[in-house]
């Protein structure tokens, strides 16, 4: 604020206290908790107190005898409004403040740390509303914690003489853990631990705890990826009752298994997969028609013939819901004797499968289809390598086979990008790793025509066993099932990275009808740009998240009209689920319960949001890791995010992102603009946008908290 104080602007006739009475009623309806005497109120105003000493105690007067305001006892006036409650989510994104998302609908409400009641990220907690300023959050304070979501932290511990303490590694975390001595167990300085929480924060204590385990030294690759896990709440093993069920299975498929099957053994079959895959969850089969037409199988390992329901088995795919794939490491959803052994569809083997069998032309037209249990026989395992060097050579193993599967899969492919599609082809990348563990380099993952054969294929069978079920009752009285949805995105969302396009010089149309279009054409022009990731992953944040429901809505990304997952159920609960579904539906079976089902599918929706989330941290952890390795080697980047506290920044090189932090700019103090996404010197008017391409070295990295803080550097200094 200036520091010339404000004056209330007033023409002639205008009434000066109806002026000041809507600026006393803003004021209190907005601290619907505080009370202000008549000298507070005109300071919070900001008005020099003898310009209205006389008008500001008439109309709070006025107003209190109106009704419209409260006068306590000890002179001060509050609002009358009644608060707005609501329950939701805590997310503490800094020390200064969180937001709380509701469990129903709503807009985010901003809290200040002060006004948290010492609850933590992720609680549950019941908050009154207030209503924001114009253009701004609503604003709220916690009034009751209803449910703390963590007992346990996982963090490094420190040592002093008296105790310890534990500075957890979720940056969500600001507070760190006091440990009594005789509760650190066996720990040493600087181990990474999980602790368990004996007490929570309160107004003149930390939050206590214990140490429950201990992972290993700071910095150890077992110890960091254990963090990982123990912060998500992944399970380090399976429990000896499970394992010992899976042990149980018997394996040999028996006569009367093949009897109620389709018999595809003598069928030509085969599966393509990453090199260091062991666990194959589906297969192609394919021969040509007496007609000339084509018969392409897609088929499934057949899990739930195994993983029966109220089972130990059942229960703890329940709970786990999905695999979940760090960097060097996978934590499996079924125990290795089912997902690499029993139901892995390895080559020259017989395996019971759960198959969608499709009568294609040349067209790539379906003609007719069929569902159902199989029994399958592979022939080979192809590699995404060795499939695509038949591909592009068409030599070798089935190369007639591949060739024209890898033609009808374009054809797939170039029609759903004709019927909406928004063709996301986001850069994810992998790790060369020693065998410590230890990052050697970074290398983005090329997908070819052999990974989008095999994509396509497995599009069009879970589109059309969605469509299958889905069609099966005439009317709005449907079979319940397991849909994979994806809603339109938010219209502010999506406006805002149009503007953020716009700042590289890309357009893009904003209206639903020509939307995913625009998005494609915007992807098709950034390719192979220094920006190209950037946007590609901007895009993706601006899009509403798939999840699991029982609701039928579409997929907005693959512009299909029904969709769900049938294709992975060695990895996913939610395609086991789609495949008892199924087969009920075939034998004739009422429609499942819906409320049940959908129960479900949101905690399979919230463990993949879980396991997408752990997944993130593996690669972030290991991108600091490889990071703190580069010295003082000079990176071109791409301004990715504009904050008050920094400038994020992508490496091009690494897809590595780091953080200029505001703090660190000491040749002028620099401003944040956040309508224009920029920070701007105030005497030098440097200015710092969106989509800039910058220079930078690696200033600091920080293992604990996964964070690489850059400097800038001049271009001059990059070696070729």
């Amino acid at each position: 604020m200036s520091k010339k104080r404000k004056k209330l602007k007033g023409g002639k006739g205008e009434n000066i206290q109806e002026k000041l009475r809507g600026k006393i009623m803003s004021l209190l309806n907005h601290h619907i908790h505080k009370a202000y005497t008549s000298a507070q109120v005109t300071k919070k105003l900001g008005f020099r107190r003898k310009d209205y000493n006389r008008e500001i105690p008439v109309v709070l007067a006025q107003l209190e005898r109106e009704g419209k305001i409260a006068k306590l006892s000890n002179g001060g006036y509050k609002s009358i409004r009644e608060p707005e409650f609501m329950v939701g989510r805590v997310d503490h994104v800094n020390a200064r403040f969180a937001y709380v998302i509701p469990t129903e609908g709503d807009q985010d409400v901003y809290v200040k740390t002060t006004d948290l009641k010492f609850a933590m990220d992720g609680d549950i907690v019941r908050i009154s509303v207030q209503p924001g300023r114009p253009g701004q959050r609503p604003e709220g304070r916690v009034m009751e914690i209803v449910e703390r979501t963590r007992d346990t932290i996982v963090g490094r511990i420190e040592f002093s003489t008296r105790y310890a303490f534990v500075i957890p590694d979720n940056r969500k975390l600001h507070q760190d853990i006091f440990i009594p001595l005789d509760a650190a167990d066996k720990a040493a300085h600087n181990d990474k631990v999980i602790v368990s929480i004996t007490q929570w924060p309160a107004p003149d204590r930390s939050p206590e705890g214990k140490v429950i385990r201990i992972l290993g030294k700071a910095g150890d690759n077992d110890a960091e990826i254990h963090s990982i896990m123990a912060e998500f709440d992944l399970p380090f093993e399976f429990p000896e009752h499970v394992i010992q069920a899976s042990d149980s299975i018997q394996g040999k498929i028996t006569a009367k298994d093949i009897s109620q099957r389709k018999d595809y053994r003598d069928i030509l079959t085969f599966t393509i997969d990453p090199e260091d895959a062991k666990d194959f969850d589906d297969a192609i089969s394919f021969q040509v028609l007496e007609d000339g037409t084509y018969e392409i199988g897609v088929h499934i390992a057949d899990v739930t013939h195994y993983v029966q329901p109220n089972t130990a088995l059942e229960k703890e795919a329940f709970d786990r819901a999905t695999s979940v794939y760090l960097v060097d490491r996978t934590v499996p959803m079924l125990p290795e004797r089912l997902s690499n052994e029993l139901c892995s569809l390895r080559p020259r083997e017989d395996k019971l499968t759960f198959a969608a069998i499709f009568r294609m032309n040349d067209k790539a037209d379906v003609l007719s289809e069929w569902f159902g249990r199989t029994v399958i026989h592979s022939d080979r395992r192809f590699t995404y390598e060795d499939a695509q060097a038949v591909i592009e050579t068409g030599v070798g193993d089935l190369s007639q086979e591949l060739v024209l599967l890898n033609t009808l899969a374009k054809k797939l492919r170039d029609r759903r990008f004709k019927h909406g599609a928004v063709n996301f082809e986001s850069t994810e990348v992998k790790f060369k790793l020693d065998e410590k563990g230890k990052p050697l380099g970074v290398i983005p993952k090329v997908r070819k025509d052999a990974h989008k054969l095999i994509e396509e294929f497995m599009l069009l069978a879970n589109r059309q066993v969605a469509t299958f079920v889905y069609k099966m009752k005439k009317g709005k009285d449907k079979n319940t099932f397991v849909y994979r949805t994806h809603d339109f995105p938010d219209p502010e969302k999506i406006n805002s990275f149009a503007l953020f396009a716009r700042k590289f010089g890309h357009q893009l149309k904003t209206d639903d009808a020509a939307i995913s279009n625009s998005i494609n054409s915007l992807l098709a022009e950034i390719e192979g740009k220094p920006e190209e990731n950037v946007l590609q992953q901007l895009a993706i944040r601006a899009m509403a998240k798939a999840k699991y429901t029982t609701k039928e809505m579409g997929h907005f990304g693959l512009a299909f009209e029904h969709y769900t997952h049938f294709t992975s159920p060695i990895r996913r609960y939610p395609d086991m689920m789609v495949h008892r579904l199924l087969q009920h539906y075939l034998d004739g079976g009422k429609s499942a319960e819906a409320e049940e089902t959908e129960k479900k599918c949101v905690h399979s929706s919230e463990r993949e949001k879980r396991a997408s989330d752990a997944e993130r941290a593996s690669i972030k952890y290991k991108q600091v890791e490889f990071m703190e390795s580069v010295g003082d080697k000079v990176f071109n980047g791409i301004i990715s995010g504009v904050t008050e506290w920094g400038i994020y920044i992508e490496i091009v090189e690494t897809k590595c992102e780091g953080m200029v932090r505001m703090v660190d700019m000491r040749d002028d103090f620099y401003e944040f603009d956040e309508k224009n996404y920029r920070i701007i010197g105030r005497k030098n008017k440097r200015m710092f946008t969106l989509g800039d391409e910058v220079y930078v070295r690696v200033k600091n990295t920080d293992i604990d908290r996964r964070t690489i803080d850059l400097e800038f550097a001049d271009p001059s200094e990059m070696t070729i």
